[in-house]
């Protein structure tokens, strides 16, 4: 498929910011391994779009989310600036850009995955708002096992600055709920829109728990059907 203006408005926008997060980085080793996730997705987003388009909505939701990254890359997330006015607005002990930045990858990256879903896998009703979150929770929960090894495999100073943790033990469970919390609110307004636009929306609700006539278990018995066809 044709990429269109706003699309290369986008990318061009993300290279920008890519740039000068790459320029005399604070930390050099940690700004690395932050971009490590960034070399591997991008190119991958771009590539499926070829074959598989997302709306502009979701584009713009992943850039920007991709834009919060790499400035956190830049001088690691326990160390940028924004971080430290939130810490003054909330009063915590700590910086909190790591913070912002989990909570937006469930707050703008869920919509993205909920468009994904619905159009793969053809799917309606409460099914379509409760999964979404769920594959948040549980990209979140891969990144933080990634997290986990890299520590594992590299030099504790690099190791420390791309884990972030700051010296909570309880670091990993926060960023997930907070992933998760972005991930609920954002399937909230996506319902209050559909419930104010889409005159089919209590009935697909209504549809989506619906149990069909001859449906059956799968398990074991379907496994028999198979072999007794064979």
């Amino acid at each position: 498929m044709k990429i269109s203006k706003y699309q290369i408005f986008l990318i061009i926008l993300f290279i920008a910011f890519w740039t000068w997060a790459a320029i005399n980085p604070k930390y050099s080793d940690g700004w690395l391994l932050e971009n490590y996730l960034v070399f591997l997705f991008v190119p991958l987003i771009l590539i499926v779009s070829i074959y598989f388009k997302l709306s502009n909505l979701s584009y713009t939701l992943i850039t920007i989310f991709m834009i919060l990254h790499v400035i956190g890359s830049h001088y690691t997330y326990a160390e940028t600036p924004f971080g430290y006015i939130l810490q003054d607005w909330f009063g915590s002990a700590r910086n909190m850009y790591d913070r912002l930045v989990h909570f937006s990858f469930g707050f703008l990256i869920a919509y993205p995955i909920r468009e994904v879903f619905v159009r793969l896998g053809r799917t309606k009703g409460l099914w379509g708002f409760y999964f979404p979150i769920e594959l948040t929770l549980g990209f979140s929960a891969l990144y933080e096992i990634i997290e986990w090894l890299t520590v594992q495999a590299t030099s504790p100073g690099a190791g420390l600055a791309f884990l972030g943790a700051q010296g909570d033990i309880w670091d990993a469970q926060k960023d997930m709920a907070l992933a998760g919390i972005g991930s609920v609110i954002t399937m909230i307004i996506i319902a209050v829109i559909n419930l104010i636009y889409n005159r089919n929306f209590k009935s697909e609700i209504k549809e989506s728990l619906h149990i069909e006539k001859g449906d059956r278990p799968l398990g074991e018995i379907k496994l028999k059907e198979w072999m007794k066809r064979r």
